[in-house]
């Protein structure tokens, strides 16, 4: 159960948005980082079943493998009312503090977001991270505001507060359809990264 403290960090950034008009939403750019792996993980929260028994399951539902040691692919989204941008992470790498700064933000989101083809207005365009340590950390707040960026910093965006970021849905639909195709391949094809990562370049465009 949530405290009194988390129920009120949930809802201040709802009360906070309530007067919001709907242009208000159009300056805005929702992100989210995943990964994308060869067979969803069997401790996927949102596909956990409650059964007594496997034979309550119905089969397209059942979990069709598990893969020791399973390759994944890490991802950044971000979109506006305009255009999606994704960034397909460099192999083993994680988003580290240093990785996000200087891959994800200063070589795609700041360029992207000073783009009149990506935003309806690059001076009010406003970039929206869920409070993930990267995201958070000090030196990252200081490279936004540095380069004229707005965003909601550590000052807006509650530690307690929950995703509100749609970007998360898009994520969800992606490692779905790309799902569906590695089901669809046989095989070797089945687990190779190669092919998972031509999946998800196809899904994506």
């Amino acid at each position: 159960l949530k405290s009194e403290t988390h129920i009120s960090d949930r809802l201040w950034p709802c009360e906070w948005l309530e007067d919001w008009t709907e242009e208000d939403f159009l300056h805005l750019a929702p992100s989210d980082e995943f990964y994308v792996w060869l067979v969803r993980r069997p401790n996927y929260q949102n596909d956990r079943i409650w059964a007594l028994s496997v034979e309550d399951i119905d089969e397209d539902e059942r979990y069709r493998q598990m893969v020791q040691n399973q390759i994944c692919i890490g991802i950044f989204i971000m979109f506006t009312c305009k255009r999606l941008l994704w960034v397909i992470t460099d192999k083993g790498e994680s988003l580290t503090g240093e990785y996000f700064r200087d891959i994800i933000l200063i070589q795609n989101v700041i360029p992207f977001l000073n783009d009149e083809e990506n935003v309806i207005d690059p001076d009010e365009a406003t970039f929206v991270h869920d409070k993930t340590p990267c995201m958070r950390a000090n030196k990252t707040q200081h490279l936004l505001q540095d380069s004229n960026v707005k965003f909601w910093g550590n000052d807006i965006w509650p530690g307690n507060s929950p995703d509100l970021n749609v970007a998360e849905r898009i994520g969800s639909i992606i490692k779905d359809e790309v799902e569906k195709k590695m089901l669809s391949e046989t095989e070797d094809n089945r687990y190779r990264e190669d092919i998972l990562k031509v999946h998800l370049t196809n899904v994506l465009t």
